[in-house]
């Protein structure tokens, strides 16, 4: 038969008392030695019995230092608890901010758009004329630029086009001539040749059907 649950609380016997501390007191130091030895474990354990008398166990044979790292560990975590809560309240303030800025933006557009505008006051009405103006003399100033810019480049055009027209003009000229002489020297060739045979033809007719048989 299994031992029946101890209901967990205060001994009123005394002497029940006394003997259940020493029990579970050297249970729980054996423990203490068994997870510090199995496990690598730094083990520091500190008991007072009613009448305040110590006990007390350290793997390391010293409390004062396993109290000491426990105290720094303490702290650092503490710092870093204390910086992850600076971090995130400056997070914070900075999106709340952008969403203001977002905010302010969006309003500001709706207003050029000319929506939104039934709750502004004068002067901020006034203002955002002043602002209208200002953006469409820019606009105007960018237009007025770039169709300058866009007429300087068709003169440029005009001028390429006219040089390259007249550079084509040159090179017909120069080719007519070439074949007018040509066409000058074999009419002057046939002739003596039709001079020296005594034949009577129309030069002119040969030279045009020399001339479309060659360029035709």
């Amino acid at each position: 038969m299994g031992r029946g649950k101890i209901e967990i609380k205060r001994i009123e016997n005394t002497t029940n008392r006394q003997v259940t501390f020493c029990k579970r007191r050297n249970g729980l130091l054996k423990k203490a030695y068994e997870l510090s030895v199995l496990c690598d474990a730094e083990v520091a354990l500190i008991v007072f019995s009613s009448r305040g008398r110590l006990y007390e166990y350290a793997n390391n044979n010293s409390i004062r230092s396993t109290i000491d790292r426990y105290k720094k560990a303490s702290s650092d975590s503490s710092n870093a608890s204390s910086i992850t809560e600076i971090n995130a309240q400056y997070y914070q303030q900075e999106s709340a901010k952008l969403r203001q800025q977002i905010q302010m933006l969006q309003n500001s557009n709706r207003h050029l758009m000319g929506d939104a505008v039934s709750n502004l006051s004068v002067k901020e009405l006034k203002q955002l004329e002043n602002r209208l103006e200002r953006g469409i003399t820019r606009i105007r100033s960018k237009k007025h630029e770039l169709l300058l810019a866009e007429i300087e480049y068709l003169q440029k055009r005009e001028i390429e086009l006219e040089n390259e027209s007249v550079c084509l003009r040159t090179k017909i000229a120069i080719s007519l001539l070439h074949i007018c002489l040509r066409v000058e020297l074999h009419t002057h060739t046939m002739t003596r040749r039709f001079s020296i045979l005594g034949k009577k033809r129309n030069i002119g007719e040969l030279v045009c059907k020399w001339y479309f048989d060659i360029y035709m």
